[in-house]
C-alpha cells in the first residue's frame, strides 16, 4: 500500500465520522491559540451560529488547556525561556445533529482513575445540579495539586447538550490513555 493510499484512507475515515478539524501532537499554549483562530475562522465561514461557535470553542480551549496541564507527555526546555508542551490529540466534528469535541492523552493511571471518579459523579447529575455544582466550586479554592482553576470538566458538562463520552485504557502499570467527547 503506498504512502498516499494510507494516508488517504486516514483522511476518509476522519471525515466518515464527521471530523470537520484535528490536531495530534505536542500543544503550548502559543498553539492553542493559532489552533483556536483556525477553528472559529473555519465555523465562521460555514456560517455556523454564533453562540454554538463560542460552546464549541469554550469547550475545545478547555480540553486542550487540560491536555497542556496534564498530559503525562511532556517536554521540557530549560535552557532561554522556560518552555514546556505537552502531547495529545484534539479533534472537531458534526454528527447529524450536534457538534462534538473530542480530547485525548496519556494520564498517570492515578490521575486517570482521579479523572473517571470525577467524570462518574458529574454524568450522574442533570443540568441543574451541574450548575449549582458549579457554583459552589467556584467560591472554593482550586484543590491541591491542580494546575487551573478545578472547574474545566465542570465547564465542559455544563456547556455540553448531551452526556459527556469518557473513557481509560490501561497503557501499562504506570500510564492510561484518556479520552473525553463533549456534544454541543
Amino acid at each position: 500500500m503506498s504512502i498516499a493510499t494510507q494516508y488517504l484512507d486516514v483522511h476518509q475515515r476522519m471525515r466518515d465520522q464527521g471530523v470537520i478539524f484535528s490536531f495530534v501532537g505536542y500543544v503550548s499554549e502559543g498553539i492553542l491559540f493559532s489552533l483556536g483562530e483556525a477553528l472559529k475562522q473555519k465555523m465562521r465561514l460555514e456560517e455556523t451560529d454564533a453562540n454554538v461557535t463560542k460552546r464549541v470553542f469554550s469547550i475545545f480551549v478547555e480540553q486542550v488547556q487540560n491536555i497542556i496541564r496534564y498530559s503525562a507527555e511532556r517536554l521540557h526546555a530549560e535552557s532561554g525561556t522556560p518552555t514546556e508542551m505537552s502531547s495529545g490529540l484534539i479533534t472537531v466534528g458534526r454528527d447529524a445533529t450536534h457538534f462534538f469535541v473530542v480530547c485525548g492523552n496519556i494520564v498517570g493511571r492515578a490521575e486517570g482513575e482521579d479523572l473517571r471518579g470525577r467524570l462518574d459523579e458529574l454524568a450522574r447529575m442533570d443540568p441543574d445540579t451541574i450548575k449549582t455544582y458549579y457554583r459552589e466550586k467556584l467560591r472554593e479554592p482550586p484543590e491541591e495539586g491542580s494546575r487551573g482553576a478545578s472547574i474545566g470538566l465542570i465547564e465542559i458538562a455544563r456547556r455540553s447538550t448531551r452526556p459527556i463520552e469518557f473513557g481509560l485504557t490501561e497503557l501499562d502499570a504506570d500510564r492510561a490513555f484518556f479520552c473525553l467527547k463533549a456534544y454541543i
